[in-house]
């Protein structure tokens, strides 16, 4: 009786998790270049010796969907779409290592910093954030070059700032962190950094959409929610099982 109640509760945890992971999937729907985290759940097996005390199911985020999305015009000169499987490095929130991404709103901040729709800095070439000069107009070549023009002499040619740091991850592990940003797992906990992509090329004025297909994540939200109630009625019906046992014992 332990072990089923044991093995049921544990399911119910990864089937809460499954649904966690849903939830911010279906939440990120629309959010540009997304990429939707992948949930595993795996059987384990606890040990006492050469018996098989228990076993639980652990679930998991296995990594993030890369399947390529829908990429839409919008015409804008500051958004830009990456083709192939290149990423976007910004700066972390904490200011530790790289964080990397397919979303590329991209806009000046009233700093002067270039950053996404989200606030995060935008790397450069050095692994620095971009800084446009006050009042520059900006352009982005192809390869990620910003090319920035200054109003006032409007015969002057454009000057290049620096370069947008896109990077390849192939051959690399990537984790998925709660931030929604890929990331390289590091020994110490502050992220690896990717190496850049000289072939890489944009695409500006149009943004590369999420990867989230909501009638299919609508649907996974309802089997997670299913499997939920199943497993506690598992643990009712061991319940009702333990007290018809202890009826039968007491009429001994």
């Amino acid at each position: 009786m332990d072990r089923m109640i044991y093995t049921a509760m544990t399911a119910m945890n990864a089937a809460m998790d499954r649904q966690r992971v849903v939830a911010n999937n279906l939440a990120n729907a629309s959010t540009p270049g997304f990429r939707q985290e992948i949930f595993a759940v795996t059987p384990a097996t606890l040990k006492d010796g050469s018996l098989e005390a228990r076993a639980m199911a652990r679930g998991n985020v296995r990594g993030a969907d890369m399947t390529a999305a829908r990429v839409v015009p919008t015409g804008n000169p500051m958004d830009v779409a990456l083709e192939g499987t290149a990423l976007l490095a910004y700066q972390s929130p904490d200011l530790q290592g790289e964080i990397y991404s397919r979303r590329g709103d991209l806009r000046v901040s009233a700093s002067g910093v270039i950053e996404n729709g989200e606030g995060l800095a935008v790397l450069g070439e050095a692994g620095t954030p971009i800084s446009v000069p006050p009042g520059f107009s900006i352009a982005i070549a192809a390869d990620g070059t910003i090319m920035a023009s200054d109003p006032s002499a409007p015969s002057a040619p454009a000057e290049a700032l620096d370069k947008l740091r896109l990077v390849t991850p192939g051959g690399s592990p990537l984790a998925k962190g709660i931030d929604g940003f890929l990331k390289v797992p590091n020994a110490n906990g502050l992220g690896g950094v990717l190496p850049p992509d000289p072939t890489a090329r944009l695409s500006t004025g149009a943004l590369e959409q999420s990867n989230v297909e909501t009638a299919d994540t609508l649907v996974q939200m309802i089997e997670a929610q299913r499997a939920f109630e199943q497993r506690a009625k598992i643990i009712a019906t061991a319940g009702d099982l333990d007290e018809a046992s202890s009826g039968l014992m007491a009429l001994r």
